[in-house]
């Protein structure tokens, strides 16, 4: 078996263009890995070529050329092994709302052939902690009950992967939270998590390794840390001593912006330049310093500055 928990080589996806139109590329020879054993973020842009991927890898639609494994098994020569191996949870919440959280499990597990003493439906239940509502009509649960009830469905099987499309789209904080806590739990027991979601402090706190497609390109596949670092750029926030009229200026700043009658906000790379000599320069101004905050680079910062890049190309 492969190390890697999913192996993607050279993956191309084309759709028919319409009437004289050349055929559209969703992807363009995107190749990585997701390594066992941890939570793989995977992110881009809506139309970024996201969902067009995760179907290729349930089965739903049919790669134009390139190799996919998964779990060592090609999607191709061995579909039943491949398919058996993953689970996926769809942004879309689907299941019978006239059976019980109970029913739907019995019924996937059957789907899945799982012979009926060996399936796990209580036990899963109790997992994503819907064991009280067991025989509630699956109608009747809550948008975050429903997403939970998801992610139990995809585990009937037993598959040492599963991929989360989009989990937390439209629930609230205390839901996300929640999420991600049955994300971390699942990931600890030896599940393999691929996470897609436009939520970019969600894949910062779950991701340990992030791989960013825009425009059906692979852009980027690095550890969450090394991704964050590679932004040299750190924030200081001033608040100053009298209304700011002209807006301080110096070669060091990559920029300088006034955020308030007294508040400037200046953007420095830590490489070049520390914090002390930023203030330093403020104060050859003329101002007095009555209150600093600073801010690292976080994830948002390196998406945007990546994706930016990839669009002017």
């Amino acid at each position: 078996m492969s190390e890697a928990a999913i192996s993607i080589r050279n993956l191309v996806k084309e759709y028919a263009g319409e009437g004289q139109s050349p055929p559209k590329k969703a992807l363009k020879g995107v190749s990585f890995d997701v390594p066992q054993g941890g939570v793989f973020g995977l992110l881009g842009p809506n139309g970024a070529g996201k969902s067009t991927l995760i179907n290729i890898l349930a089965g739903l639609v049919m790669k134009t050329s390139g190799e996919v494994s998964i779990w060592g098994h090609d999607i191709d020569r061995n579909q039943r092994n491949a398919k058996a191996s993953i689970g996926i949870v769809p942004q879309e919440i689907v299941f019978d709302p006239f059976f019980t959280p109970f029913e739907v499990l019995e019924n996937q597990g059957g789907m899945y052939g799982v012979p009926k003493a060996l399936r796990r439906s209580e036990e899963l239940l109790r997992a994503v902690h819907l064991a009280d509502k067991r025989d509630a009509y699956a109608r009747s649960l809550s948008g975050g009950m429903k997403r939970r009830l998801l992610i139990a469905k995809a585990m009937v099987h037993s598959p040492p992967i599963l991929v989360l499309d989009e989990p937390t789209a439209g629930v609230d904080v205390e839901l996300r939270r929640q999420l991600w806590e049955l994300v971390g739990e699942l990931n600890a027991e030896g599940v393999t998590v691929v996470l897609t979601t436009h939520y970019l402090e969600e894949a910062e706190e779950l991701c340990e390794r992030i791989a960013i497609i825009n425009h059906g390109e692979l852009i980027t596949n690095k550890p969450t840390r090394e991704l964050v670092g590679m932004m040299r750029e750190k924030i200081i926030v001033l608040t100053v001593d009298q209304d700011i009229e002209i807006i301080p200026q110096s070669p060091a700043f990559l920029r300088c912006d006034k955020q308030g009658d007294r508040i400037l906000e200046i953007a420095y790379n830590k490489d070049e330049i520390t914090a002390g000599q930023v203030m330093g320069l403020i104060q050859d101004e003329g101002f007095r310093i009555k209150d600093v905050s600073t801010r690292e680079a976080d994830l948002e910062d390196v998406f945007v500055k990546l994706t930016s890049e990839n669009n002017a190309i």
